[in-house]
């Protein structure tokens, strides 16, 4: 038995066993009501190497040629359970060949095989429910030149997996998994033959939580944006299926969608890509501009935050920050420390980021991303403004939350001539030092050029008891804090006008320079960029203002412009490596 799981993951597993045997008594689908057409999208280089023998999930690369995916060694449950979620379904199927058809035609009989009677990791509601989306979506690519005892079981089996369903869903963990054991249904309901009547319950179901887990914002409680447009492709799956067969998705199903969709908006950098934000990545290519143009809601202004975050935008530049709090107690197990963090992408360039989720690269890189000083923004040297600590919501959860994050975080936004502006504080230092944390953004009118100033201040006598404590820890040698700004890996960055400035060169031709006011200390060091679908991190620099607050408040001014003979549009034909 693996060391983490509990006695409650153990008893959930025995009763997803105990139901996924019962459900072969059911009785199974005859076939199709009618022809599913697929509606994910797969990678075609990810379909290729599945075909040459490497297996890369979840940060793990097992190189097995030849061998069946049900053969291969297991590094850990997340890679097992990306397995048994088919999703990679999508890249045989992008490559679409005859090899690649029966590949994945051996691969599902394997499965059949091996785990249909209930065996498995397989057979939790949220990975039967992603399963039966790509079975569903890809039957033509499944079915095709296979026998008629085959295609019997495929039936069989998609019955069995959506009796399942219908008894196991309410077990899922509200959120994502709940989104995908209920799609899975509602497709499954449609699709097959004698599957029917689990469409209603499902349904409902699925509108009841749109209103439970959807906020008057279009917001999910992780605040994870990529996370919220897994859940926002999934709805529009499911109202999609729905209209195809004649049915009208439920009113909160609708009008989660209707919120979503403008706070994705918001989330969406210049580039196409997400805001890199608790645990979340910048989304598959072209998976966000398809969830947004096929919802079918209308573009329109966002103003204030969305989903807590806020985004600044002029010219080619657009500018997101989190300027909220962080997700607290369960919905924390991905959350960062990272507030008042922002990225700025110019164009089809991402320039400041932040280093993003190291799940996929083992805990130790999980926990160092969620740390302050993995996101671009001020933190106090050996802390961060929300700190780790560990509570127990169940086996097979992590439980290492974020359980002392900023009480207040306040935020101001004007706009008018000159550009817009952010002005924006959090309290997130008050406890360990006393101080709040202030920052200012100026973004000009044109996009070209973006202003700072980060300060942190004592606001009351109180504050200042505990800051003249912690001086005196320090001998009143002040207060170490660092502002950082981490670049992208694409960018070349190099120090300029003799330490005065960072000069920054995207693989566009554009030329961004980083000043300061001569505070603090300015310095190029090394930094990582976590990017899903690695096998390690990738190198890159930041830029790290540091100093000490020695004052009841204590200021640092910075700019990031564009050099002057920039021109104003740039053809930016430079393509972008491939993302292995």
């Amino acid at each position: 038995m693996t060391n983490w799981e509990g006695w409650s993951a153990r008893s959930a597993r025995w009763m997803n066993r105990f139901h996924a045997r019962l459900s072969t008594f059911a009785s199974p689908a005859t076939g199709f009501v009618s022809q599913p057409e697929p509606r994910t999208i797969g990678s075609f280089a990810r379909g290729k190497q599945l075909m040459a023998g490497n297996f890369l999930f979840a940060g793990h690369l097992v190189e097995a040629p030849g061998v069946s995916i049900w053969e291969i060694p297991i590094p850990d449950r997340e890679f097992d359970a990306a397995l048994h979620g088919f999703a990679w379904l999508d890249d045989l199927a992008a490559v679409g060949d005859l090899a690649a058809r029966q590949l994945a035609q051996a691969w599902l009989s394997g499965w059949m095989d091996k785990f249909g009677r209930g065996a498995g990791p397989g057979w939790s509601p949220d990975i039967t429910g992603r399963r039966l989306t790509r079975w569903i979506n890809h039957a033509l690519f499944l079915l095709n030149g296979q026998d008629r005892d085959v295609s019997a079981a495929y039936f069989r089996s998609l019955a069995q997996q959506t009796n399942f369903l219908s008894r196991r869903w309410k077990v899922s963990a509200p959120g994502l998994p709940r989104f995908e054991s209920l799609t899975g249904m509602i497709y499954a309901g449609l699709a097959l033959t004698g599957m029917e009547r689990h469409v209603t319950p499902a349904t409902r179901a699925l509108s009841r939580d749109c209103g439970e887990r959807i906020d008057a914002e279009g917001g999910i409680p992780t605040r994870n944006p990529e996370e919220l447009l897994e859940v926002f492709t999934l709805l529009n799956w499911a109202a999609s299926a729905l209209a195809d067969a004649g049915y009208l998705a439920q009113r909160e199903h609708l009008l989660a969608i209707e919120r979503i969709a403008p706070t994705l908006r918001a989330l969406r950098h210049s580039d196409g890509g997400l805001a890199r934000f608790h645990g979340g990545g910048r989304g598959p290519e072209g998976q966000l501009d398809n969830a947004l143009a096929s919802s079918g809601v209308r573009a329109t202004a966002n103003t204030g935050l969305s989903m807590g975050y806020a985004r600044l935008s002029a010219g080619r530049t657009s500018v997101i920050v989190d300027a909220a709090a962080p997700p607290s107690g369960a919905a924390s197990y991905n959350a960062h420390a990272s507030t008042l963090a922002f990225e700025l992408t110019s164009g089809r360039r991402p320039v400041v980021v932040n280093c993003g989720s190291g799940e996929s690269f083992g805990a130790e890189w999980r926990r160092a991303g969620r740390a302050t000083p993995s996101h671009s923004t001020l933190g106090m040297d050996g802390f961060s403004s929300s700190r780790l600590g560990t509570r127990n919501f169940g086996a097979g959860r992590n439980t290492e939350l974020l359980v002392d994050v900023p009480k207040r975080v306040r935020i101001q936004q004007t706009a008018g001539q000159d550009g817009v502006s952010l002005q924006a504080g959090h309290d997130g230092f008050l406890l360990t030092h006393g101080l709040t944390h202030i920052r200012q953004l100026d973004l000009a009118f044109d996009g070209r050029s973006l202003t700072g100033e980060d300060t942190v201040a004592t606001l009351t006598d109180e504050d200042k008891i505990r800051f003249d404590y912690m001086m005196d820890q320090v001998r009143l040698q002040g207060l170490p804090f660092s502002v950082r700004f981490h670049l992208h890996p694409d960018v070349e960055a190099q120090v300029d006008m003799g330490g005065a400035a960072i000069s920054i060169a995207l693989k566009s031709g554009e030329i961004w320079v980083f000043r300061h006011d001569g505070v603090g200390r300015l310095s190029l060091q090394n930094s990582v960029y976590l990017e899903k679908g690695r096998l390690k991190p990738r190198a890159t620099k930041q830029i790290v203002l540091s100093g000490r607050a020695i004052e009841y408040a204590t200021r640092v001014r910075w700019s990031l412009a564009k050099a002057q003979d920039t021109p104003m549009n740039i053809r930016d034909l430079e393509r972008d490596s491939h993302p292995r």
